[in-house]
């Protein structure tokens, strides 16, 4: 599939168009949220998928369509997060796209465990399905560059108003350092305490904060757990001593709460990597950052 990042490098606007704040649009609530620190009082992004919808397998409305065939700018991750947008993109439109996944130094892992980046370490294991993991925002080094990569997108779309995108990605990147010290606060006396998940999202997150996941429920974004699958991570989990399990927002329970009662665990909180229970805007960053670690560390902590 072709790539979207480089095709910011080589569109021009008219001079028309530059009167107003560009039209951005974005694939989800973590991308909006970090483009909306960005563009502050000039704009707003708009955003293609709803609260709660499944970012991998979406069909645009004709609605959203239209919004994406007018953007000036279009801000995703990638097509490993969103391949529906992918193709919608593949359709052709009159703006520019930035695929997040693609920017120079950003830290990229694969589900298996094997990261691209060198150097980084890896506390967390049994990922079974293959690919690029596309949750990318939970790892905030990633953040950080994206906040740059965004706002040079939005000075190239939008040159007037340079200076207030370069100065709010600095106050961005300040404020997102701030929250990553704050986790890693929350974080610290739980981080010898091997867990279970349901849906093998949080390898970035438990990567950057030394965290230790001993597997998940769900293989793939979409796969349902099989009987040898889960007989492999009962065993492991007894075999590591794991202290809880967590279930996922807008996901189904009860094969958590399963496992839980199979192997003695506590059962989490719910985990919502996406933000899907959170009002879109600029704090839902952090407040999703926050919110994984708040509810690890109230079931981590427990004897």
């Amino acid at each position: 599939m072709c790539r979207f990042f480089t095709a910011l490098l080589v569109l021009a606007w008219g001079q028309a168009a530059l009167a107003d704040a560009p039209k951005v649009v974005v694939d989800i609530a973590p991308v909006q949220a970090l483009v909306a620190m960005v563009m502050g009082d000039t704009g707003a992004p708009g955003l293609l998928l709803p609260q709660g919808a499944d970012a991998h397998d979406f069909q645009l409305r004709p609605s959203q369509a239209r919004a994406l065939a007018a953007a000036d700018l279009v801000i995703w991750v990638g097509p490993e997060m969103t391949p529906w947008l992918g193709r919608a993109l593949m359709g052709g439109g009159n703006g520019a796209a930035v695929a997040l996944l693609d920017a120079p130094q950003v830290v990229r892992r694969g589900f298996e465990g094997e990261n691209a980046a060198a150097g980084h370490d890896h506390t967390s294991h049994d990922h079974l399905h293959e690919g690029l993991d596309p949750h990318a925002w939970l790892e905030p080094a990633n953040a950080q560059i994206w906040l740059r990569v965004i706002a040079d997108a939005l000075a190239i779309a939008d040159p007037t108003q340079a200076a207030v995108y370069q100065a709010n990605a600095d106050a961005a990147q300040a404020q997102i350092a701030t929250i990553e010290a704050e986790i890693a606060a929350i974080l610290a006396p739980v981080k010898g305490r091997p867990f279970a998940v349901t849906h093998d999202a949080y390898g970035y997150f438990a990567d950057h904060f030394g965290l230790q996941i001993v597997g998940s429920l769900r293989t793939g974004d979409a796969a349902m757990p099989g009987a040898a699958h889960l007989t492999g991570l009962q065993t492991a989990l007894l075999a590591e001593g794991a202290v809880c399990i967590f279930p996922e927002a807008n996901h189904d329970d009860s094969s958590a709460r399963q496992m839980a009662e199979a192997v003695g665990l506590h059962l989490g909180g719910a985990l919502d990597p996406e933000g899907s229970s959170l009002t879109p805007g600029p704090a839902l960053y952090g407040d999703l950052m926050l919110g994984l670690a708040t509810v690890l560390a109230a079931c981590l902590s427990r004897p």
